[in-house]
């Protein structure tokens, strides 16, 4: 780890394990190139009966028990923000947008501006809405007056996991992630982390 490293928060909601995934990838790999990461999930809000009627559900939140909840306290303490939210109608999860929607304070203090900002997501279909999904998110962190950090086409690896300039994203099939997914993904958290460091330096 480098002195004075970069920090960086890795912020993600799953359901059934792909986002959990790709979070943990994209933590690694900006680890990998030096920064101090969180990773950090965001808090379940469907209903409990809903969770225990599906198996896989209700799997994946016992696999990510250890996994700190985040807080406004942590997107103060972060330098720069991946967040990764599977794609539901076209948009964020309601479970990630509940959480934004309590960073109003941060938000009206500055306390989340100039900081780098890209974005991760998932849907069972290749036209799920996944651009619009990320764009979206980009549209949020352009309110907060971050520094939009897309991995746009710098990576060959991008044009094998279907070209997505926004971010990465993935088709979820409850398989493990691909190669070409594992690609994309620590490739941005790694240019993340090169361009947050200028950026701070």
């Amino acid at each position: 780890m480098t002195q004075n490293p970069v920090k960086l928060a890795v912020v993600f909601y799953s359901t059934y394990g792909t986002g959990f995934a790709m979070a943990r990838e994209a933590a690694e790999a900006a680890r990998a190139a030096g920064a101090e990461v969180k990773l950090l999930r965001i808090a379940e809000t469907a209903p409990e009966a809903v969770i225990n009627g599906q198996e896989p559900w209700k799997a994946n939140l016992e696999a990510m028990k250890d996994i700190p909840v985040a807080t406004p306290a942590d997107m103060e303490w972060a330098d720069g923000y991946i967040l990764s939210t599977p794609t539901r109608f076209g948009g964020a999860s309601s479970q990630m947008r509940a959480f934004i929607d309590t960073l109003g304070g941060l938000w009206a203090s500055g306390k989340l501006a100039n900081k780098t900002f890209s974005a991760m997501t998932s849907a069972q279909n290749v036209n799920g809405g996944q651009e619009t999904t990320l764009q979206t998110l980009y549209i949020t962190a352009m309110h907060w007056g971050a520094i939009l950090t897309p991995p746009g086409y710098t990576h060959p690896g991008i044009f094998a996991s279907g070209g997505n300039p926004y971010g990465a994203s993935v088709t979820a099939s409850g398989q493990p992630l691909n190669e070409e997914d594992k690609t994309t993904i620590r490739h941005q958290a790694t240019r993340q982390v090169e361009l947050t460091q200028k950026l701070t330096r």
